[in-house]
């Protein structure tokens, strides 16, 4: 190295930088073992590394495409079950409030029955309570009148078929009497 300080101080143009040729032997030696080394064993394993890892990468892609596409039919699957159990939620409800409109009006038809029954029954009722006042009014009537005729004409009305007869007579013709004047009044 000194020698080519030398030169250059001395201002002499440089001899170009030629290797020993003992050294260029033993380097091209030493690049062969280096590029056999590299090409038999490190450079297979570092192809096999990197075959792994696209194989890899790939089947990852493959396996998150699938999954995606999984999820996407997993998803509309999804919604359509939901679009069903919106559907059915509907005709649920609608089915309740025709069944509620239904019972409704069921429950109105039995209590509009149940109030014709009542006020038949009441009717009933009331016309059994006329005729039985109508029958004890009649006898305590025709008791009253036989009574009465007894004093007026002094002699006791002991024939009871002949008080009987004397007594719906009687109320007979009170009766008409009402109803005509019932009738006129409407």
């Amino acid at each position: 190295m000194s020698a080519l300080i030398d030169i250059a101080a001395a201002g002499e143009p440089m001899p170009p930088l030629l290797p020993h040729p003992d050294e260029l032997i033993i380097g091209t030696i030493a690049f062969a073992i280096v590029f056999f080394f590299l090409a038999k064993k490190l450079l297979p394993n570092i192809k096999n590394t990197l075959e792994e890892r696209r194989e890899a990468i790939e089947g990852g892609i493959e396996k998150a495409d699938a999954a995606r596409t999984e999820a996407e039919s997993v998803l509309e699957q999804y919604k359509a079950q939901l679009a069903e159990a919106r559907h059915e939620a509907a005709r649920l409800r609608q089915e309740a409030t025709e069944q509620g409109a239904t019972i409704v009006q069921d429950m109105r038809t039995e209590g509009q029955r149940q109030r014709e029954e009542i006020i038949a029954a009441g009717h009933a009722q009331i016309e059994a309570d006329r005729k039985a006042a109508s029958a004890a009014l009649r006898q305590d009537v025709g008791k009253l009148a036989t009574d009465l005729a007894s004093k007026l004409v002094g002699e006791s009305l002991e024939d009871t078929a002949r008080q009987s007869r004397t007594i719906d007579r009687f109320l007979d013709e009170l009766e008409a009497g009402n109803t005509v004047k019932t009738e006129v009044a409407r």
